[in-house]
Formats: structure tokens, sequence, C-alpha cells
């Protein structure tokens, strides 16, 4: 399922399960609540999902098919590695201040032990980030602007921890903070720390 093959009414239900996550955590997403959010029949909701996995892993593509469009659309080839950084970062943070409902699909307590399948499509989301960000790092080393002191894999994983801790944060602050200031701080304090000297 892609951003294109998804139907506007499983994108309604995609997001009034994301609203439950965020409202009720996992236990909370169920088929029936789903039906009472939305005001439908259960027999309804199971016209486009046969199960509450599928609903959850859906959820997910779609995150993963939508990070890849945005961060291709936001990085064009004549910025600088710490141009194409930055819009990385900051096209994510927009986005999640935008639909929390997303953080809590990819950080909900017990979400990683409902399924492998769930699992699966969670590591297809960090793919996804590894795929624009190795890129951008292994150019900022090639051309002595990012420190080539440390292997350009291991300083993806860093700089991904780092994110994913400060994303993570907001989450567990129940979004009561400013991530779009945050994550522009915690942005230029990783450029700080991976330019060379």
């Amino acid at each position: 399922m892609t951003t294109e093959t998804i139907s506007d009414r499983q994108l309604e239900i995609i997001e009034a399960a994301g609203k439950i996550l965020t409202d009720s955590g996992v236990s909370g997403l169920t088929i029936k609540n789903l039906a009472k959010e939305m005001k439908f029949s259960e027999s309804a909701i199971y016209r486009h999902f046969t199960s509450k996995e599928e609903i959850i892993i859906a959820l997910l593509e779609y995150l993963a098919q939508s990070m890849d469009e945005r961060y291709s659309n936001a990085i064009k080839s004549e910025h600088t590695p710490e141009e194409k950084f930055t819009l990385l970062f900051q096209n994510q943070f927009n986005f999640f201040n935008k639909n929390p409902h997303f953080v809590v699909a990819v950080f909900s307590d017990g979400l990683m032990e409902e399924s492998q399948k769930i699992n699966e499509t969670i590591s297809k989301i960090m793919s996804v980030k590894m795929k624009h960000l190795l890129p951008i790092i292994t150019e900022g080393q090639q051309k002595s602007i990012f420190t080539n002191s440390i292997a350009s894999e291991e300083l993806m994983h860093i700089v991904m921890g780092t994110f994913r801790l400060q994303m993570y944060k907001w989450r567990v602050a129940n979004f009561q903070f400013d991530i779009i200031r945050n994550g522009n701080n915690l942005i230029q304090s990783l450029l700080t720390i991976i330019k060379s000297n």
C-alpha cells in the first residue's frame, strides 16, 4: 500500500487509529473503538481492513512512503551536505509537528510486541531514513565538511539515535514542548559535532 494506492477512506481510518493510539495506547485501539471514533459500523471498517494489525501496518507503511516522497522532494542535488542534513530533519520535525499520531505509532509501548510484521514495517521506516541520510553524510565526508574520524555508517547511527531520543522525549512529554524549536537546536548541535575542525 502506497500513498498513491491508499483510498481517502483508508487514510481517514488510519488517522482515526493514530488518534486512538495517541489517547489510549495500543490496548485502546480496537475495531470497536475505531468504529465509535469514526461513527461507522464495525463492518464498515472491515470493508477496508481485515484486522487491527493491518490498520497499524497500513499506518506505518503510509508513513514510510510519505517520508520517502517528502525527503526526495525536499533535498536537491545543488544543496550542500549541511543544507541537505538540515532540510532532512526540518522536514521530519514539521511533518510530525502536524501529525503527532505518527510519532505515537512508531513509539507506542507494546506495538513492537504486537507482531513480527509490525516490527518489519517499523524497520522499513528506519531504512527509508538511512537511505536518505547516509549519502548526505558520505558526501559531507568526501568534501571534508563532516569528520572522517568516524565511519559514515557509525556517524549515521549516532545522528539517528540522537533524533530518535528527541522524538521519544517529545512523545513522553505528551507533545508539550516546541518540537520545531528544539529540533532546530538539535540539528545545529549535531552539525557542530560532526563537522570537520
